[in-house]
This record gives structure tokens, sequence and C-alpha cells, in this order.
């Protein structure tokens, strides 16, 4: 099957702009989704978006050059395609719709994946935002295959299609599914991919080149989006799209040591123990020296600290 386009989906609170901006540095990704902003009852401040995405002050993109799409995560069709203009204003080359997210903070306010039960709505809010953005940028939506049941998807695909939506991220779990690897339904999307006449891209459980290339085959869908597996793994863009060799550990501890030098000069500072200990808790499923480097970190909670942690690894991995 013909390799489509690669995306760099979402994720709260760790794909944030320096992290979209690493990753682009090192991948031929095609696009890049933003973590959502939340919408609820007014035009949001131009502050909040840029913000989320200061790529906005580069025409839209990375300073790589991928174009980055902003996500939008609300219930209100009126006030999402308010928003949805007003992100377009600013430059973002179109919009995304979250209809995913299974946090439970989110969905108990009728956000994010909570939206799987109500298809009218999900087909209001999209139609809204097509109708309000320029018909030459594209309006898109991410989806799970439902709440609790993939026979659910049916109906939630043909409310984003009817909208007229430009295309459709699938997720192959349910909401009730979580992140479980044996609860992965690819073949689910095809079906969808079969019936509507709607471009649809694949998602869930792509970490590395044979299963992205073993997702095509089951969904049918030439175009896929990554998003934990390219935490796992720094260019799974390009070894998903190349077949490139992976990333080795001297690069990645590199890679940990710029990304901690533009995190600690940040507004984001304070957050930044955090932070690496997450990447790192990605990392450790894919590099050994990751897991016994976590176990040094995991317990400091002073930044100097840490980086004094990642710099003697750095000096040993490239001795």
């Amino acid at each position: 099957m013909a390799n489509g386009r690669l995306i760099l989906g979402p994720m709260e609170g760790v794909l944030d702009a320096l992290m979209r901006e690493m990753l682009t540095d090192i991948n031929d990704y095609d696009l890049c989704v933003t973590e959502f902003v939340r919408v609820v009852d007014q035009v949001l401040p131009d502050s909040v978006y840029y913000k989320l995405c200061p790529e906005l002050h580069n025409g839209g993109m990375t300073p790589s050059g991928t174009p980055v799409r902003i996500q939008l995560l609300g219930q209100e069709p009126g006030w999402l395609a308010e928003n949805a203009m007003r992100a377009v204003e600013l430059g973002s080359p179109g919009v995304d719709l979250n209809f995913g997210c299974p946090a439970k903070l989110v969905n108990r306010s009728r956000g994010g994946a909570a939206l799987l039960k109500d298809p009218e709505q999900i087909y209001q809010i999209v139609k809204a935002s097509r109708e309000a953005v320029d018909s030459a940028l594209p309006v898109s939506a991410k989806i799970r295959l439902g709440w609790d049941d993939p026979s659910q998807c049916d109906e939630i695909v043909d409310a984003v299609y009817q909208a007229n939506a430009t295309e459709l991220t699938i997720h192959a779990r349910t909401k009730e599914d979580g992140y479980k690897a044996d609860a992965i339904k690819w073949h689910h999307i095809a079906e969808m991919k079969a019936k509507y006449n709607l471009p649809l891209i694949a998602n869930g459980e792509i970490w590395d080149y044979a299963s992205a290339q073993a997702c095509r085959e089951a969904t049918e869908c030439d175009d896929l989006m990554v998003c934990r597996g390219a935490l796992n793994l720094p260019n799974l863009g390009n070894v998903v799209k190349y077949n490139a060799a992976h990333m080795s550990w001297a690069d990645v501890i590199s890679l940990l040591i710029r990304y901690s030098k533009y995190e600690i000069e940040g507004y984001k500072a304070v957050y930044y123990p955090n932070r690496i200990k997450q990447w790192f808790a990605y990392l450790r499923d894919e590099y050994p020296e990751a897991k016994a480097l976590f176990a040094d970190i995991r317990r400091l909670q002073e930044i100097k600290a840490i980086t004094q942690v990642l710099e003697q690894a750095h000096k040993d991995a490239h001795q």
C-alpha cells in the first residue's frame, strides 16, 4: 500500500509547541495538530491561541516548515464555529474538532469523547464550523470508534460525513477501551472507509514501521496519525515514512539535553521535572538505557539535579 501523509497528533499536556518543534525538526511529518483549545461560551482571546500555538507567528508552521492545525474542543456549535473562524484568521491552516478525548474531566462537561454518545450534536458542531471557515481550508475531526461499542461508529462517521468535514481521524478503540493494546480494532476503520466517501486517517497502536504497515493494510488508509509512539521513538516519523533505522540512544540523550535547555529557559520551567519524567516513561518502552535512567531521576525534584544526571548520561553515551 502506498505511503500517504503522516500526522503528528495531539496529546494534552505533552505534545506542545516545543515538542512539535523538536520532533518536526528531525522527522518529515506532513502536519501537526495542537493540543485542544477548550471552548465554552465565548470567542477566546487571541493570546490563548498564540500561547497554545506560537507557530501562528510563523505562518502556522513549525520552524522547520510543518503546518500546524489548531484543535478545538467543546459542545456548543455556535461558539465552536466562531472560534474556528478566529483560529484561521490568526493563521491556522484549518481547524480540527476533538470528539475523542477520553479524560474524565473533559467528558463530565460534555466535551471530547462524551459527544460520541450524541452523533446529532457532532453533526451540528462540524456543520457550523465547516460553514464558518473558508471552504479552501480544511475542517477535520477526530473520533474514537464509539463510547463503549464499535458498532456506534457508523452513525458517528455518518454525522461527520453529512456535515461536510474535509477529513476524519479515527482512533481505533472506543472510549471505554482506553489505550489497551489488545483492544485495537483497525478493521472497523476499513468498514467505514468502504462505506463513506470521506478521507480517513487511521490512528492507534503505531509504534514502528511494521505496525504502521499493518495498520495501513488493515484499515486501507494511506494516511496515518501517530501520538504516543512519537514519544517512545523520537524519529518515529521517519521510521514510518522511510523505514529508517531507530534513533540511537546517543542521539536520543542529545535530544533530551537540547529539550531540557529550551524547557528550563521557557515559561514552563516549573513543570520541567514532571515533563522530563513523563517523556522518560515513554522512552523506557523503546530504550533499556532510558529505563535505567528513569530510575535515577524519578525521585528528583530539583531541575539542576535532573540535568546533572542527564549530562552525565550524555557523556557516557558519547564516549
